[in-house]
């Protein structure tokens, strides 16, 4: 089973930055793992090692399509390949589907100022008007990735400082990027000035020093029992090296002159983080416990007046846990009787292919990931609460997959707005065509079209009243409203969509 085939909108890449670790690879390795879901199509380490006997810094690289697991399975690539004090890796989501393994992140380079490595999450909107520039001005692409342009502006930048090329290089793009870049001495991260895409720095004790992390989401560094610093702020650049080390200073610096509004995509909190991470300095499990609190006030599940029964709450796991739980407690705040309920139970061992019976394959896909609780929702008016419906057809095998347990009535509710375009910065949705959203006029139609006795996503207003709140913080939630905040190069899609 590929992502795609799951039907929800799709995260692209997760990204790692260690300084100063003797396990280095190993600790990237344990981080990537901890980042799974935010890329499952294939992961890469580019570690950094000093060869004494050459007097210089040496790069090493190991990356292939597949998880995790799969990609580092030998212990001797982690070990003894990947050798070095200082590594960056990448989990990769490609949503134009090339399979060459030089898409696969990260990127190295080596140039007059030394080595380089880049791992990028996010997603650039004038990608074709800085690669047609960069070719008429002779750069020869070897990927076909937005990625890739960091590199050659960087390259051919004519500031004599690394940082100073990179800053420039980050000052001509556009468009969302987290990144982390190791050289020859230092681990350096940014956020783009809207900072669409989370980033945080933690640390760890290793004897008398600390080693540093620079990771897509906290959970990152809880396995490998690293502390939280603080988060990357939107349009920064940090700098961590050996003076870090010695003085506990991280150098920072501002990409523009002037730092815009944040723009943080409230997608994050919706789906894609796990519940048990802090992004943009606020825990996800809060946020989503609320949206399922909101939910509930605008839209209720009612009892039956002549049964004494509860109505069962459900979620679909996993992203739609936590929200079940607020969903459940407000209703029973508002006096619903409702309580919260197992009723599906999530497969974590699909794999990504599987040969279908002869029957329908969406339904069969849907039964290899999911299986019903029948004592939970028989004879039971359930309320099943997800993240977000995007073209429906998993919905519609869902609910009837729920439907076989004998349900009195089943209800659906989404924490999120209809979606209705696509996301320009770094997630993959259909295209506007195949959103459910723009199929059907209203809820009670698209409910009709999956099967449900009622629909109701979240309003636009209720989501953005369930996210923190902070002076100077915004949030862009264009797939919902259409309100890009960053202008879009019209072809972004061709070249911009892979990582």
């Amino acid at each position: 089973m590929t992502p795609k085939d799951l039907d929800k909108p799709q995260c692209n890449c997760g990204v790692i930055g260690s300084f100063n670790h003797p396990q280095a690879a190993i600790m990237t390795y344990y981080a990537l793992h901890a980042l799974q879901h935010r890329g499952q199509e294939a992961a890469g380490i580019v570690s950094s090692w000093y060869d004494t006997t050459k007097n210089k810094n040496r790069f090493f690289a190991h990356k292939a399509d597949g998880l995790v697991l799969d990609v580092f399975s030998d212990s001797k690539t982690l070990t003894e390949k990947l050798r070095g004090n200082s590594a960056v890796g990448h989990n990769r989501y490609s949503t134009t589907g090339s399979a060459s393994i030089a898409n696969i992140q990260p990127f190295t380079i080596n140039y007059r100022n030394g080595n380089l490595a880049l791992a990028h999450n996010g997603n650039l909107t004038n990608t074709k008007t800085l690669r047609k520039e960069l070719q008429d001005q002779g750069a020869i692409f070897q990927t076909t990735t937005d990625s890739e342009l960091f590199l050659h502006l960087i390259a051919r930048s004519r500031k004599e400082n690394q940082l100073d090329q990179i800053r420039e290089a980050l000052q001509i793009t556009r468009g969302a990027y987290s990144l982390v870049i190791l050289t020859d001495d230092a681990l350096i991260a940014a956020r783009d000035p809207h900072g669409f895409r989370p980033l945080c720095i933690g640390r760890k004790k290793i004897d008398d020093e600390y080693a540093y992390f620079v990771v897509s989401e906290t959970c990152a560094l809880d396995i490998i029992s690293a502390e939280y610093v603080r988060d990357v702020q939107h349009n920064e650049i940090i700098v961590i090296d050996r003076n870090t080390i010695e003085t506990g200073e991280i150098k920072s610096f501002k990409i523009d002159e002037v730092t815009p509004q944040s723009c943080h995509c409230v997608f994050e909190y919706v789906y894609f983080s796990r519940p048990d991470s802090k992004i943009f300095g606020h825990n996800v499990d809060k946020v989503r416990r609320k949206l399922g609190k909101n939910l509930a006030i605008e839209s209720p599940v009612l009892g039956n007046e002549d049964s004494e029964d509860k109505v069962v709450a459900i979620a679909v796991p996993d992203s739609g846990n936590t929200a079940t739980l607020g969903f459940a407690r407000e209703s029973e705040k508002e006096g619903i009787p409702t309580k919260y309920e197992i009723g599906l139970i999530r497969s974590h061992y699909v794999g990504r292919t599987f040969i279908s019976p002869g029957q329908d394959l969406r339904e069969f896909k849907v039964k290899t990931k999911f299986n019903v609780v029948r004592g939970v929702l028989e004879d039971k008016k359930v309320a099943v609460i997800d993240d977000s419906i995007v073209r429906g057809t998993t919905s519609r095998s869902l609910v009837n997959l729920i439907r076989e347990a004998k349900p009195t009535e089943v209800h659906m509710r989404i924490t999120s707005p209809p979606i209705r375009f696509p996301c320009q910065y770094g997630m993959d949705f259909p295209s506007r065509e195949e959103l459910i959203a723009n199929s059907y006029a209203d809820e009670k139609a698209i409910g009709d079209a999956i099967g449900v006795d009622s629909l109701h996503y979240l309003s636009v207003e209720k989501l953005m009243e369930s996210v923190p709140q902070e002076e100077g913080i915004g949030y862009c939630n264009a797939c919902f409203t259409g309100n890009y905040p960053v202008q879009i190069d019209l072809s972004v899609g061709k070249f911009s969509t892979e990582d």
